[in-house]
């Protein structure tokens, strides 16, 4: 069995390995471009790619693809070979630097919203050499961004490339006053997967999990989570088994998997990489998660990774633990001092102001119709963006706020009461996992991305915000220096502050009063997809995205069309899974149960007249009366999409799925479920969440 640090990147075009490949002066060029985003020579570009192709061949690969994300938020390839025939009946294996830098897959058949026709077919993939190119399936995978021939932006890579130039550029302006002159300033992520394994057999058996990734039907398991005995529990034999080869792909591709336990839900899970660059933390997340899918049926398993796989029991998010580095310095560290700490002040100061300016703009960046059943439930979230600080901060945000002196909350020693355990230090604060946008020690945790999202959107959209403050802070400092620097910088805190003061809250998240409470602060509270998704269209949204270059007009109004088009495809989708299962499974199984049961009660009359029949008469009518309302709340489904399906705005159709649509998909729910506690298991023709989640 190889040690991890052997196999650790052994499939990745590393630094470690350009270094050993590269002649000194090529990897030197391609450093800067790397660290530096200096341009890259063609020249360059020649000598990388053969030695990355040489590499790639020593690794076993035959081909090779550019690696995009477009903008349906997964992942796209198109494989070529690196063979190139000599005529003479041999072959060579070529590539070319142009092969390298620049492809040309087909753009049209790619949501654009707009952007593109069928019979302008013609787009671009761009190397975007600050993501390690790596193997995996024999072929060479080079990350990189999509583009029009317009040269408009087609995907989730570019946008977040842009924001992190954004505030790179703003950061270093800011540190600058600080007489810091860092070579970058970065973004960093780390994404916390969460998912569901459940049996690959049972799964088959459930159409609404094959076609829309959730269980569209299903009543409550005799056992959920109250118990709270799966969280961090002992990992099921198959589960580890899977977890362990998901684990060595996974450091074979560089993705420093860390931590791996089961959560909360029964059959729920989580892996919890290192934090890392930003751009290369998203491209390491899709990776992650196609290979959990891919390698999930190795063990007959099944990987969802749906907000909402079972109504009743806790979603799957994606934590984003967001920081601002530069170097090796995390700017968002308060250190011992954080009253004393200006340059930290500073940035916590600009992360407010960033969350409370465009809180609309980061509850749109995670919005999708999946996300809808998990926001604002037990697990998750409210659909109201807020800020918890935790107590040592609060306290200082406070005290320069309202001018009083600050005492820092000295670390109190924890006794266990048995002299065998250790003592340990408590924090000065706790965590609140109520909270959308919470600061966790040096760095804050943005809890509001469903399981299955690209963390590319939220993370432009953040990026974008925070260049923005920095921006303003610096407008209104440069030129200051020494005390008046100081004393400038403190009133700007202060008064920045004062302004946005309604969006931190460390209360609990759940409650009803804090709803009451964010309404009368002003905070938005867009409760589902179809009302987040206009603010990305708002003019003050335009405005900044077009101001630092993230996204122009045309390329906003194309995205906020994608993600209308996808809601109320993705509806309609369940929609007709509802209604082929009913029609056909649920329906017809519960008719022939009431059959049974009146051909039974007709027997035992024809040989006992007087015998007690109530109970399987009133049982027989339950059922009959839940075939009645079962095809009412059908007709009403069919009704109300045909209705939906036929409004051509996208956004009052998004409005009639998420008003109109909805409440009869949920009681259509509701009078199916009913009947699976009635019904005999043998007629029942799904498998139920009993069997599903309490798998052997």
């Amino acid at each position: 069995m190889p040690l991890v640090s052997d196999m650790y990147g052994s499939m990745v075009f590393n630094e470690h390995t350009m270094q050993e490949r590269l002649p000194s002066a090529t990897y030197k060029s391609l450093l800067k471009t790397m660290k530096e985003g200096k341009p890259l020579d063609q020249e360059v570009a020649n000598v990388v790619a053969h030695a990355m192709k040489e590499w790639a061949i020593e690794k076993g690969a035959t081909h090779y693809t550019h690696w995009f994300q477009p903008l349906s938020g997964i992942t796209s390839e198109k494989h070529d070979s690196f063979l190139e025939p000599l005529g003479d009946g041999r072959a060579i294996m070529s590539f070319s630097g142009k092969e390298l830098i620049q492809g040309e897959p087909d753009a049209s058949s790619f949501p654009s919203g707009g952007l593109r026709a069928t019979f302008e077919a013609r787009g671009y993939t761009a190397w975007d050499p600050t993501s390690y190119a790596f193997i995996k399936d024999e072929v060479l995978c080079i990350p990189t961004a999509f583009c029009s021939y317009t040269g408009e932006a087609l995907d989730k890579k570019t946008p977040l490339l842009r924001s992190m130039d954004a505030i790179d550029t703003q950061a270093r302006r800011v540190l600058a006053l600080f007489g810091e002159k860092p070579q970058r300033v970065v973004t960093t992520l780390g994404a916390e997967q969460e998912y569901f394994l459940i049996s690959e057999k049972e799964y088959s058996q459930r159409q609404d999990l094959v076609m829309c990734g959730r269980t569209l039907f299903g009543h409550a398991p005799l056992k959920g989570q109250e118990l709270e005995e799966h969280y961090f529990g002992a990992i099921r034999p198959t589960v580890n088994e899977f977890m362990k080869e998901l684990d060595d792909e996974l450091w074979k591709l560089g993705v420093p998997a860390k931590t791996k336990h089961n959560e909360v839900a029964p059959a729920q899970h989580e892996l919890a990489p290192i934090f890392a660059n930003s751009n290369r933390a998203i491209d390491e997340n899709l990776l992650t998660m196609e290979k959990m899918r891919l390698l999930a049926s190795h063990y007959g398993l099944v990987n969802l990774q749906h907000e909402k796989p079972f109504a009743g029991i806790n979603g799957s998010g994606k934590h984003n633990n967001w920081s601002i580095s530069a170097g090796k310095t995390n700017l968002l560290d308060p250190g011992d001092s954080p009253m004393d700490n200006l340059r930290f002040l500073v940035f916590l100061t600009g992360v407010i102001q960033a969350v409370d300016d465009y809180q609309e703009l980061l509850r749109m960046s995670i919005a999708s119709a999946g996300n809808d059943h998990r926001l604002g439930a037990d697990e998750a979230p409210p659909a109201i963006v807020s800020m918890f600080l935790g107590d040592e901060l609060g306290e200082v945000v406070d005290a320069l706020i309202d001018e009083h002196e600050y005492r820092s909350a000295d670390r109190v020693a924890v006794d266990l009461g048995v002299d065998a355990l250790p003592n340990f230090l408590k924090d000065n604060t706790d965590r609140n996992r109520t909270s959308p946008f919470a600061f966790t020690g040096n760095k804050f945790e943005f809890r509001m991305p469903g399981s299955s999202v690209n963390l590319s959107d939220c993370n432009t959209i953040l990026n974008t915000a925070m260049a923005k403050s920095l921006c303003d802070f610096a407008d209104a400092m440069e030129g200051k220096q020494g005390e008046e620097f100081e004393a400038a910088a403190i009133d700007y805190i202060r008064d920045t502050l004062r302004a946005h003061r309604r969006i931190i809250f460390n209360g609990d998240g759940y409650a009803t009063e804090w709803q009451e409470e964010a309404a009368r602060r002003g905070l938005a509270n867009h409760k589902n997809t179809a009302e987040a998704l206009p603010c990305f269209v708002d003019p003050k949204s335009i405005e900044l995205l077009e101001r630092f270059g993230v996204l122009s007009e045309t390329e906003i109004r194309s995205r906020y069309e994608v993600k209308l088009e996808k809601y109320s495809k993705l509806l309609n989708i369940e929609c007709r899974t509802m209604k082929r299962m009913v029609r056909r499974q649920f329906l017809p199984a519960i008719n022939g149960y009431a059959a049974e049961i009146a051909r039974n009660v007709a027997d035992i009359r024809a040989v006992a007249p007087d015998a007690k029949l109530e109970q399987q008469t009133v049982l027989l009518q339950k059922l009959l009366d839940g075939v009645a309302q079962i095809d009412e709340q059908l007709r009403l489904l069919i009704d109300e999409q045909l209705a939906a399906n036929a409004i051509q705005d996208l956004q009052e159709r998004a409005y009639a799925y998420a008003e109109r649509v909805i409440p009869v998909m949920d009681a259509l729910r509701a009078a199916v479920d009913e009947m699976e506690v009635i019904v005999d298991r043998a007629h029942w023709p799904v498998p139920t969440y009993n069997a599903m989640l309490f798998y052997v």
